[in-house]
C-alpha cells in the first residue's frame, strides 16, 4: 500500500509552493518601486514574517512577537519611506489569519487615510483601499486553502489507516467464528485421541474415530481458509495476473500487462479473475502462443478485461474452457466476447460494471475558494474600472464581466477557447481603452500558467509581460509605470493561478479523499488471502496428512500414531498462530523450522527427502518470505504431484540467496493446468522485497520451484 504522510504529499508540497510564489510576486512590486536598500529590505522583511504562517518549519514566526514585528516594518515603510500603502495589505491578511478582524479593517482604512493624505484624487484613494483590502483577502484565502489542503491530505491518512484497522477486526472476527472454533476443535479432538493412545484400556479403532472426526474438521477448515482466501482475493486482479504471468513465463509465452483499471472490483471481481485464469489456462493449453497480452481498462462505467495471443488461428479453437463463463457474466449484467481480432490474434475479452466509489461528504472548503476567487476578480476589475474614462465605463464593465467569468470558469479545467478569448479581450480593447486597460494582462497570464505545464506556461507569461511593457511604452508611460505594469501583470497571473490551482487541489483531494482507503482495504484482503493460503492452509493440510497417517498406524504401530497425534497437536498450536497472522497480527518465521517441518511433513508422505541449507543468518523479512515460498512448495508438492524425491537446498553467493524446492513427480500436465494463487502470491511476496520467483520443469523431468533474493 502507498504511504500517506500528512504534509509530504505532492499536493500539500505544491499548496505551500504556490502560496509562497504568489506573496513573493505581491511583495516584489514594492521592491522594484523602492529607491533605496531600506525601502527595498523593508518588504522583504515583511514578506519573510507571512511566509511563517505557511511553511511549518517556520512556525517561530507565527506568534505575537512575529505579527507585531510585521506591524512595525509595515508601518515604517509605509509612513516613513514612503512604500506604497498596498504593503499594508501583508498586515491585514495576518490579523485576519488570528481572527482579528476589526483591527484589519481598521489597518485598510488607515491605508486609504494615508493615501487621502498624500493625494487629494478621490479614485486614487479608492484605489489605494481597495489594494490593501484585496492584498489581505488574497493572503488569508490561499493560507486557510493550503491549510485546508494539509487537512484533507491529512484525513485521507486518517481514513486509510481506520479502513485498515476496521478491516483486520472485521477479517479476525470472520476467521476467529468459523476457522477459530475448528482449530479448537482439531486441538481438542487430537488431545483426546493421545489420551485414547496412551489408555491402556482404549482400542486402535477408538483412537482411530477419535482421530478421524479430527480430520474431518481439519478437512471443513482447509475448505473455509480456502474459500475465505478466494473471496478475499476477488476485490483485486493483482494475484491472478501475477499467477498468469508466471504460469505463461514457465510456457515460453512472452507477456505483456497492462493494467488501466481502479480497485477494489467488487463482488463480479471474483468473475473477470476466473475468465482471466481459463483464458490463460487456454493459451498453455494450446501451446502455440509466443506473445500474450493481458490489459484492463475503466472506461464508460465497465471494467474491461482483454487476454489476447497469437497462438490460435481460428474462432473455434479457442473457446473450449470458457462457456459456462458467460451465463454467469450476464447475470452480472456484463458481456463476454471471443474471437479473432482483425490482426488474427485471438481474444477473449470481459466486461463487467465498475462498482461507483461512494460519493465524497459535502465540504465547504471549495466552495468557498471559488467564492474567493470570485471576490478577489471582481476587486481587480473594479480597480481596472477606476482607470477608464466615464463615458467608455459600460463598454469597459462588460468586457471585464465576460473575462471575470472565463476566470471562474477555469476552475473546472482547462478550456482552450476560453483562453483564445481571453486573449482576445486582453489586446483588441487597447485600441478602444488605450492605458487603462493595460493592467488587464494578468487576466491573461493566470489561464496560461493553470493551462500548460512551467517549461510552456513561463516563455508564454514572459511575452504577455514584455507586450505590456511594449504597450505602455508606446502610450508614453515613463518608466516607472512601465515597470510597474509590467509586475502587476505577472502578479495579477500569480494571483490567479494560485486561487484557481489551489481551487482544483482542495476538489481533487476531496474526491479522491476515500481512495487511500479503498486501496488500503484491498492490499489488506491481498494480505489475508496469501496468509490464509500460504501459512493456514499449508498447516491446515499438513494435520490433515498427518491425521490420516495417525489414523491408519492406530492399530499396527500406536507408538507410531502417537508421535503423529502429537505432532497434530503441535501443529494446531502453530495454525492458530497462522490464523493470528492472517488477521492482521505480525509473525516472524525461521527458514530452519519450516524446513525440518517440511521434512516431517513430506516423509510422512512417503517421501525421500533431502536437506541442505548453507543460507546463514538472514533478516527477519527475508527468512520470513523464504520460510513461506518453502511451505507453499511443499504443499504443492503434497497436493499436485506424484513425488517420490524431494530435495531442499538454500545457499548465499555474492549476496544472493537461493531457495531450491524439486521434486521428481511432475504431472504429464504440469504447467498446462490453470494457475494457482499460490505461486501469485509468493511472487507479489518476493517482488515487495525486491526477489524474483520461478516455477518450471528442467531438463531432467523435475519439477522446481526457485526463489532468488538480496536480503
Amino acid at each position: 500500500m502507498r504511504s500517506f504522510v500528512a504534509g509530504t504529499e505532492p499536493g500539500p508540497r505544491l499548496a505551500r509552493l504556490t502560496v509562497a510564489v504568489v506573496f513573493a510576486g505581491f511583495a516584489s512590486v514594492y521592491v522594484l518601486a523602492a529607491d533605496g536598500v531600506a525601502e527595498a529590505l523593508l518588504p522583504l522583511g515583511v514578506l519573510v514574517l507571512q511566509l511563517g504562517r505557511v511553511f511549518p518549519r517556520w512556525r517561530r514566526l507565527r506568534g505575537p512577537a512575529a505579527l507585531a514585528a510585521q506591524a512595525v516594518l509595515a508601518t515604517v515603510a509605509v509612513l516613513v519611506c514612503g512604500v506604497s500603502v498596498g504593503l499594508l495589505g501583508f498586515l491585514a491578511g495576518s490579523l485576519l489569519l488570528v481572527s482579528a478582524w476589526p483591527a484589519a479593517v481598521l489597518v485598510v482604512a488607515g491605508a486609504a487615510f494615508v493615501q487621502a493624505t498624500r493625494s487629494a484624487d478621490v479614485l486614487a484613494v479608492i484605489d489605494s483601499t481597495i489594494a490593501p483590502a484585496l492584498a489581505a483577502l488574497v493572503i488569508y484565502g490561499l493560507t486557510r486553502m493550503a491549510e485546508r489542503v494539509d487537512e484533507v491530505a491529512a484525513t485521507r491518512v486518517r481514513l486509510a489507516l481506520a479502513a485498515v484497522a476496521e478491516e483486520r477486526l472485521r477479517i479476525a472476527t470472520e476467521l476467529n467464528d468459523g476457522i477459530g472454533r475448528g482449530l479448537d476443535a482439531i486441538e481438542r479432538g487430537a488431545r483426546r485421541a493421545m489420551e485414547s493412545a496412551v489408555d491402556a484400556g482404549a482400542t486402535g479403532q477408538t483412537t482411530g474415530q477419535t482421530i478421524g472426526d479430527v480430520a474431518a474438521t481439519a478437512r471443513r477448515c482447509l475448505a473455509d481458509a480456502r474459500s475465505a482466501a478466494a473471496d478475499y482475493r476477488a476485490l483485486s486482479l493483482a494475484p491472478e495476473v501475477a499467477a498468469a504471468r508466471a504460469l505463461l513465463s514457465a510456457a515460453g509465452v512472452e507477456t505483456e500487462v497492462r493494467i488501466g483499471h481502479t480497485e477494489p472490483l467488487g463482488s463480479a471481481g471474483a468473475l473477470l479473475a476466473t475468465v482471466l485464469r481459463d483464458a490463460v489456462t487456454d493459451v498453455v493449453r494450446h501451446g502455440t502462443a509466443r506473445h500474450c497480452l493481458i490489459e484492463t481498462v475503466h472506461r464508460d462505467g465497465m471494467v474491461r478485461l482483454r487476454v489476447t495471443n497469437d497462438g490460435v488461428r481460428t474462432a473455434d479453437a479457442g473457446v473450449e474452457g470458457l462457456d459456462d463463463v458467460i451465463d454467469r457474466m450476464a447475470a452480472v449484467s456484463g458481456a463476454l466476447r471471443i474471437g479473432l481480432d482483425p490482426d488474427g490474434r485471438f481474444g477473449v475479452e470481459a466486461a463487467i460494471p465498475a462498482t461507483p466509489p461512494a460519493p465524497p461528504p459535502p465540504d465547504t472548503a471549495y466552495g468557498l475558494s471559488v467564492a474567493l476567487l470570485g471576490t478577489v476578480v471582481a476587486g481587480f476589475c473594479v480597480k481596472a474600472l477606476l482607470l477608464v474614462p466615464g463615458d467608455l465605463v459600460l463598454p469597459a464593465a462588460a468586457c471585464l464581466v465576460v473575462i471575470a467569468y472565463l476566470q471562474l470558469r477555469s476552475v473546472r479545467g482547462r478550456h482552450p477557447y476560453a483562453l483564445a478569448a481571453m486573449a482576445l479581450l486582453a489586446y483588441a480593447p487597447l485600441f478602444v481603452f488605450g492605458q487603462d486597460w493595460l493592467g488587464v494582462g494578468g487576466f491573461l497570464a493566470g489561464p496560461l500558467l493553470l493551462m500548460f505545464r512551467w517549461t510552456v506556461s513561463l516563455p508564454l507569461v514572459a511575452v504577455v509581460m514584455a507586450s505590456v511593457a511594449t504597450a505602455a511604452a508606446a502610450f508614453g508611460l515613463p518608466a516607472e509605470a512601465v515597470v510597474n505594469y509590467t509586475a502587476s501583470t505577472l502578479v495579477t497571473g500569480l494571483v490567479i493561478h494560485g486561487l484557481v490551482g489551489l481551487a482544483r487541489v482542495v476538489k481533487e483531494l476531496q474526491d479522491s479523499r476515500e481512495e487511500p482507503a479503498r486501496a488500503a482495504i484491498v492490499q489488506e484482503r491481498l494480505r489475508a488471502a496469501r496468509d490464509l493460503h500460504d501459512l493456514l492452509g499449508h498447516n491446515l493440510a499438513a494435520i490433515l496428512l498427518k491425521c490420516e497417517l495417525a489414523r491408519r498406524l492406530a492399530d499396527a504401530a500406536p507408538e507410531r500414531a502417537r508421535a503423529e497425534i502429537a505432532d497434530v497437536i503441535v501443529m494446531a498450536g502453530r495454525a492458530r498462530a497462522d490464523l493470528r497472522a492472517a488477521s492482521g497480527d505480525h509473525r516472524e518465521m525461521s527458514l530452519e523450522e519450516e524446513a525440518e517441518s517440511a521434512r516431517s511433513v513430506l516423509a510422512a508422505a512417503g517421501m525421500e527427502v533431502r536437506l541442505s541449507l548453507g543460507h546463514g543468518p538472514l533478516p527477519a523479512p527475508a527468512e520470513t518470505v523464504l520460510a513461506t515460498v518453502l511451505r507453499e512448495a511443499v504443499t504443492n508438492v503434497l497436493r499436485h504431484s506424484s513425488a517420490r524425491s524431494c530435495h531442499i537446498a538454500s545457499e548465499v553467493s555474492q549476496g544472493v540467496v537461493r531457495l531450491s524446492v524439486r521434486n521428481d513427480g511432475v504431472r504429464p500436465d504440469a504447467g498446462r493446468g490453470r494457475p494457482g494463487s499460490g505461486i501469485g502470491n509468493l511472487t507479489a511476496r518476493l517482488a515487495a522485497l525486491g526477489g524474483e520467483l520461478t516455477a518450471r520443469v528442467e531438463d531432467d523431468g523435475w519439477f522446481r520451484v526457485r526463489a532468488v533474493l538480496v536480503p
